[in-house]
Order: structure tokens, then C-alpha cells, then sequence
């Protein structure tokens, strides 16, 4: 079976920043893009980065530059580096990838993360 275990939320002061962690195990044959999306309280799930399997990211304009998604394709893993969180940043981060699993490598399907909480409140 193919999951994936986010890490990393907790609970920091606005201007602070976290660092999260995704990593995929199981019966992966090579995972595609990977990305996280966040839900904050009374919101829809929304984008907030993506990253394909050669580096190349994109993120949603909330963003404004102040997080980074990187990948360690050796660890089938992904990050995301958040800074100067603000009180609006607070939701639960999901983490995302498409991945072809072992047990059939004509395609692929999306796995997601029970997600990880991020509270950003003074």
C-alpha cells in the first residue's frame, strides 16, 4: 500500500516560520508531481504549492514569496518551508502526489495525507 505521512505543524507566532514534511512509502514505482494544499477553518481546500518530479514549482498567489516547495526525490519526499506565517496561514496541510504504484505502472492515481495542522496565532 502506498500512503503518505505529513509532519512539521504545530503551533507558531505570526512572523514565524515551519518547516513541513511529506513522505511517501509503499509499493511506489516513481512518483510524478507532489504538492500541499491547506484548509483553513470555514474555507475550501485550496493549492498552495506544487512541484513536479525534474523541480519545477508552482505556487498559489498567497504565497507572495514567503514559502518554498523542494523535493527529495531519494527520500520520496517533500517539503515545505513556510515563513513569515501570518494568522491567515492557519489550516491543515495536506500533502499530495501522484504516484505509480508497483501494482500497476500503466497508470497512475493521486494518494493524499491525513494532513497536518498549522496554527499560527499570538
Amino acid at each position: 500500500q502506498v500512503q503518505l505521512v505529513e509532519s512539521g505543524g504545530g503551533l507558531v507566532q505570526p512572523g514565524g516560520s515551519l518547516r513541513l514534511s511529506c513522505a511517501a512509502s509503499g509499493s511506489i514505482l516513481s512518483i510524478n508531481g507532489m504538492g500541499w494544499y491547506r484548509q483553513g477553518p470555514g474555507k475550501q481546500r485550496e493549492m498552495v504549492a506544487a512541484i513536479t518530479s525534474g523541480g519545477n514549482a508552482n505556487y498559489a498567489d498567497f504565497v507572495k514569496g514567503r514559502f518554498t516547495i523542494s523535493r527529495d526525490n531519494a527520500k520520496n519526499t517533500v517539503f515545505l518551508q513556510l515563513n513569515s506565517l501570518k494568522p491567515e496561514d492557519t489550516a491543515v496541510y495536506y500533502c499530495n502526489a501522484d504516484i505509480y504504484s508497483e501494482y500497476d505502472v500503466t497508470k497512475s492515481m493521486d494518494y493524499w495525507g491525513k494532513g497536518t495542522l498549522v496554527t499560527v496565532s499570538s
